[in-house]
């Protein structure tokens, strides 16, 4: 049974991945034949790059603060921890 499952498995990853890049190739617009300068570009066709590169920065210094925040939370933790050994042991 273990094989059968396995062998059902290595074909699904064979077929599905060989189907897919013609079914996607089918769908993408082409791209032009040779260099268009940014200016002439559609409005719909440019990416803001500014609103990602904003996210970006503003996701990696929410994780920064956060981590920050995580490590000085559990230090006041371990200094409580550990003042009330100290005052144990005396």
């Amino acid at each position: 049974m273990r094989l059968l499952r396995a062998l059902a498995l290595l074909a699904a990853l064979i077929v599905i991945p060989a189907a897919a890049p013609a079914a996607a190739m089918a769908h993408q617009p082409q791209p032009p034949k040779e260099f268009v300068p940014v200016d002439e570009v559609p409005p719909g066709e440019q990416i803001p790059a500014i609103n990602f590169v904003a996210a970006a920065y503003g996701f990696a210094w929410v994780a920064v603060l956060g981590y920050v925040w995580s490590i000085a939370k559990r230090l006041k933790q371990v200094e409580t921890e550990l003042a009330d050994l100290e005052s144990r042991r005396k």
